[in-house]
């Protein structure tokens, strides 16, 4: 039982120590609009081909932490990923969250009447594998919607 009890013990420290320094790894809003308007430039300076293999290389200058662009085109076909590159190609629309949220359709129609816009909606957290809060920047430019999110604590 004292085992046990010391065990447990050990656990709760643990996870008082590892949560600020997991909180402290999380990518933030700022870092988040930054990298957008770092593939947006990439995309109007060397071209879309060129972007779109940048942005979806999971070690390339797009990914940082749990920070990844995405690209969309405004019917919700996924045109790059870079955490997940099953869904390049692939018309997104339909997607939801675990909520039910028409996340990728909900984008494209605050594309219609915004140039950029924070959209909230959950998803999988590629570095904890779990279903998580986020909040995805997005950048209309010309016919494509480029985005990167953050994953709140």
């Amino acid at each position: 039982m004292k085992r046990l009890s010391l065990i447990l013990l050990c656990l709760v420290g643990l996870s008082l120590v590892a949560a600020p320094l997991w909180a402290q790894n999380r990518g933030t809003k700022k870092e988040a609009e930054a990298m957008v308007k770092k593939a947006v430039a990439a995309i109007k300076a060397d071209g879309r081909e060129k972007a779109f293999a940048a942005i979806d290389d999971p070690k390339g200058p797009f990914r940082d932490r749990d920070l990844y662009v995405v690209v969309y085109d405004l019917q919700g076909k996924c045109l790059a990923h870079g955490a997940n590159s099953k869904q390049i190609g692939k018309d997104l629309i339909g997607l939801r969250d675990p909520d039910g949220k028409f996340f990728v359709k909900e984008r494209v129609e605050l594309a219609k009447t915004h140039d950029s816009f924070w959209q909230d909606y959950k998803f999988i957290n590629p570095m904890t594998k779990l279903i998580e809060p986020k909040s995805m920047y997005m950048e209309k430019v010309g016919d494509i919607l480029v985005g990167c999110g953050i994953y709140k604590p």
